[in-house]
């Protein structure tokens, strides 16, 4: 019987490789997945971020209808609106020192500042 002995191709240098090699491929795979992971976690906090701001913003239109139009001081819920928009500012501020966190994390993690 005619034996074969394969000594090119993936699956064989994968199996000759060494401790070393073996680690640095696991490294190398954890931390691109890490800092992509890190990378999307930064770039949604900044969204939401811009997301609350808005909705902040949007609190000031007392213009439900059109431009023209106002809503009436009776329908106006002073205690609402302050509790929404003091809620708002706490939510973004909690945001963004996540987002300081993150980054200088982010930096010293994968850039080495």
């Amino acid at each position: 019987m005619n034996e074969v002995i394969r000594t090119q191709g993936a699956f064989i240098s994968s199996l000759k490789r060494n401790n070393k090699q073996i680690r640095d491929d696991r490294a190398q795979t954890i931390v691109e997945d890490t800092e992509l992971m890190y990378s999307r976690h930064i770039e949604d906090l900044k969204i939401e971020i811009k997301k609350m701001r808005r909705e902040q913003d949007n609190m000031l239109d007392l213009s439900p209808t059109s431009a023209d139009s106002l809503i009436l001081a009776s329908d106006f819920d002073s205690v609402a609106y302050i509790n929404k928009d003091i809620e708002l500012g706490i939510r973004i501020r909690n945001s963004e020192i996540k987002l300081e966190i993150a980054e200088a994390r982010f930096k010293y993690l994968f850039q080495g500042e």
